[in-house]
């Protein structure tokens, strides 16, 4: 079997790189290629994401309108990620036309699924959890960008009371320090310039390498900027209960490393801190932004909110809103509350209603973009090295790319600086991008 496929990915970096690992074993197991229509396509994966809100409303109805796109053929359906870990064959009741459902840590036997497809076998569901296997299946990362990313440790150990990720990307591991370095030496010989090492709790990493030697998430960064061709690095996302001094004293010391962290809060108040789990109180994550910044003052700090937590008091937001305002986030992402089945805090008392939630969260969104904007400003005047990622709009003239601090830039430029790095004198700080000019010449 092979032909066309098209992937959907929805939610985070994660899922990304899984479609695109997946891609890759698909062309190499069976010849697939990959398109950008899905009316061309032969296999259809939806590689979902279950942390945000109506995550499945949106399955179902992207399921819907793929199929009524590619209606009078037959199209191999799969449902993979999060969602089909944790709704399994409820998908087969809903969408009787999906042939495949799997969760994210098994899509390396996609051959296999496949194969049993061929031999008449229907509704495939597989969402067991074997996870070291499935980096040891997955062949070489056959194509990459001017941005390689790297899953180094998957699943969590936390168990924040509102949060599926334990119980569909499993417990704690992390990959070998040698594997890391391979698909990190394979993706610059790609044309990779700079390397995202991934992972659901990305600074709970810690693995032995072929000396014996452990490595944490600090001693990997060092271990990984050793390497000949990587021009920057980043790491997403690490959890504050995890922070130590090591990784704080990386900024300082390894150029390659980008200024910039996120780190998530969800809320300023300690009591709704306690109740998610959360495992940290709002000063000490304050005390780390304190280190930090002062290892590297250029650090752009990036988080993530939960408005409306069942039991948030006006107080206890308000809390959240003082530390938006302490912090001065140059990225940040904020939600309304929404249970997810099989958490604990699902089951908590005291629902926020729901205008409530909606007005807290406009108004905390107002705090961050205000601090988002003002922190672009502050931007005009410096010189900051672009990745050139591609044109910023067909015909343009103009390219578009990320600094170190994650701003994305527009500027004038050829096509060919196309995954290179170019440095860029900011002109103007807008709300959500920057606007630069180069300071070579094309």
């Amino acid at each position: 079997m092979s032909g066309a496929v098209y992937i959907r990915t929805f939610g985070c970096q994660m899922n990304a790189y899984d479609s695109g690992r997946m891609l890759d074993l698909l062309a190499e197991s069976r010849g697939y290629a990959p398109v950008e229509d899905p009316a061309a396509a032969d296999l259809i994966i939806l590689n979902t994401c279950h942390v945000r809100e109506k995550a499945e409303e949106k399955l179902f109805s992207e399921l819907g309108r793929l199929k009524k796109l590619t209606a009078g053929r037959r199209v191999i359906f799969a449902v993979g990620g999060c969602v089909g870990q944790t709704e399994g064959r409820l998908i087969f009741k809903r969408a009787p036309y999906v042939d495949l459902v799997f969760g994210p840590q098994n899509y390396h036997r996609l051959p296999d699924f496949l194969t049993r497809l061929e031999q008449g076998e229907s509704r495939l569901w597989d969402v067991d959890i074997p996870t070291e296997a499935k980096f040891d299946e997955l062949p070489a990362v056959r194509s990459a960008g001017p941005i390689g990313s790297v899953t180094v440790q998957e699943g969590c150990d936390k168990f924040c009371t509102y949060c599926v990720v334990p119980f569909t990307r499993g417990r704690e591991w992390s990959r070998s320090v040698e594997r890391v370095v391979e698909e990190v030496e394979g993706l610059v010989r790609q044309g990779a310039v700079e390397i995202q090492l991934l992972g659901q709790n990305v600074n709970a990493y810690q693995s032995l390498d072929r000396e014996g030697v452990v490595h944490d998430l600090a001693l990997l960064i060092r271990r990984v900027a050793l390497i000949d061709g990587v021009r920057r690095l980043r790491f997403i996302t690490s959890h504050p209960a995890d922070m130590n001094a090591d990784l704080v004293e990386v900024f300082a010391d390894v150029p390659q490393l980008a200024p910039y962290l996120h780190l998530p809060i969800q809320s300023g108040s300690d009591r709704i801190l306690q109740a998610m789990g959360r495992g940290h109180t709002a000063a000490e994550y304050l005390a780390w932004v304190e280190r930090l910044r002062a290892a590297c003052p250029d650090l752009a700090l990036a988080s993530d909110f939960i408005v409306g937590f069942p039991g948030e008091t006006e107080a206890d937001f308000q809390d959240t809103l003082n530390l938006a305002e302490r912090v001065g986030y140059d990225h940040a992402y904020s939600f309304k509350y929404s249970a997810r089945p099989g958490t604990q805090a699902a089951q908590l008392p005291d629902p926020v209603p729901e205008p409530e939630i909606a007005a807290r969260l406009a108004r905390l969104q107002k705090v961050l973009e205000r601090h988002q904007l003002a922190g672009n400003r502050r931007q005009v005047g410096r010189v900051e090295e672009v990745l050139v990622e591609g044109p910023s709009r067909p015909g343009s003239g103009e390219l578009a790319g990320r600094d170190g601090t994650w701003r994305k830039v527009n500027f004038p430029g050829p096509e060919s600086w196309i995954g290179t790095l170019v440095p860029v004198r900011i002109v103007e700080g807008m709300p959500n991008s920057l606007r630069g000019v180069p300071v070579v010449a094309p």
